[in-house]
């Protein structure tokens, strides 16, 4: 295979991530509109936090088949698709948000909006070679920024214009991009769709020991990144009292953080070896979580530890997909991508969860981020005996 990047590749990376991006900040809508709700429906920190996590759900499992789907038909036409797709749940939170079993409802649904990312991956592994392909993975996930998007505008369009009208100029804007992905994207031209039934290809992905292994380092990398994306704005008001715009506007520079990290973690994996990134990212995410552990006044320290976490695991995000495109073959990209990210995006679902639990129960945080700690140190014990840097450089 030819290690020149192909012409077009660059334009259909951007077209990429603006899809990602906006599909994105679609699938967390509801997040930073948490104390709204709450207010407004009188809810439990355990109910907020099951509203808040439902988007996940979908986002996540619903990458096992967009991937294979993407294999099977490409990702212009998958991106249009899930563009589209993802106006209805939209439309539905906007227009019903008066009741929890609705807003639980649509919630669900607008998860189609997150398997955005199984289409990307492989879409931008097709244009580029193997060496720049921890590039390609990164910018493209600096689409992630989305989340950014919403946590700063989402409350303020909301406050100017009302929760309906907010809603619609989404509906919008998925509908522009749809067709914009349409007319202008294009499909590498050494992609070749993957004509074998999908149940056989998913069950040879599951055959491979580094589809596991993978699904767990990406569960903690970007199912950390969601988890805290998520539900930041509700541990900020809750835990530190901030208002929902202020809330808001320190989730948007933690997602920010971990969107600038991506791109660097998929560069730097070309150059030193994807292991040694996930292992920085994890090892790190574990000091970051103790500190935190420990309740830190507002901004100084907190502040700056929660930044320093999103930067860590935005770095392990690029990492862990610059490994999928170095052990797997490109025909099985998609269908690895979709369980990869599948995993990723249950392991931001179900730490709101707990995050609600222990804060009813205990009244703090602090033993949600020990159990994050935890988690950092043995999944960077992992990385460090499974992917050594001579296997993966």
């Amino acid at each position: 295979m030819s290690e020149t990047v192909r012409r077009g590749a660059g334009a259909n990376l951007t077209l990429a991530t603006a899809a990602f991006a906006l599909t994105f900040w679609a699938w967390n809508l509801i997040g930073p509109l948490a104390k709204t709700y709450t207010d407004a429906l009188d809810l439990s920190p355990l109910q907020t936090s099951i509203l808040v996590a439902f988007p996940v759900l979908v986002g996540s499992l619903g990458r096992i088949p967009v991937g294979i789907l993407t294999d099977r038909f490409g990702g212009r036409v998958m991106f249009t698709a899930v563009c589209l797709i993802s106006i209805i749940p939209t439309l539905l939170v906007g227009l019903w948000h008066d009741s929890l079993p609705l807003l639980l409802l649509w919630g669900f649904l607008l998860g189609v909006a997150g398997t955005s990312f199984a289409v990307g991956i492989p879409f931008v592994n097709a244009w580029y070679p193997p060496t720049r392909r921890g590039f390609a993975t990164g910018v493209f996930g600096a689409g992630m920024g989305g989340t950014a998007l919403s946590a700063f505008l989402t409350p303020r369009l909301t406050t100017d214009l009302g929760v309906t009208t907010t809603h619609l100029l989404m509906c919008a804007a998925l509908a522009v991009m749809a067709l914009v992905i349409w007319t202008f994207a294009r499909d590498s031209p050494t992609w070749k769709p993957s004509t074998a039934p999908a149940l056989p290809r998913m069950r040879a992905a599951l055959e491979l020991p580094t589809t596991w292994q993978l699904s767990m380092l990406y569960a903690l990398a970007f199912g950390g990144f969601v988890a805290f994306s998520t539900y930041l704005p509700t541990l900020l008001t809750s835990a530190y009292e901030f208002s929902q715009t202020d809330a808001g506007l320190r989730t948007a520079g933690f997602s920010l953080a971990a969107v600038i990290a991506r791109p660097i973690g998929g560069t730097l994996s070309d150059k030193v070896g994807p292991a040694t990134i996930c292992l920085i990212s994890f090892v790190g995410t574990f000091v970051m979580a103790i500190v935190l552990s420990f309740h830190p006044p507002a901004d100084v320290p907190a502040g700056i530890s929660f930044v320093a976490t999103a930067f860590l695991l935005g770095l392990g995000t690029g990492g862990v997909f610059a490994l999928v495109a170095r052990l797997v073959e490109p025909e099985r990209v998609g269908t690895v991508t979709g369980l990869v990210g599948a995993a990723g995006g249950l392991g931001g679902y179900f730490p709101p969860l707990v995050m609600g639990v222990i804060f009813q129960v205990t009244g703090g945080y602090a033993i949600g981020f020990l159990l994050l700690a935890a988690t950092a140190l043995a999944v960077g014990v992992f990385t460090a005996v499974k992917f050594r840097p001579a296997r993966t450089t």
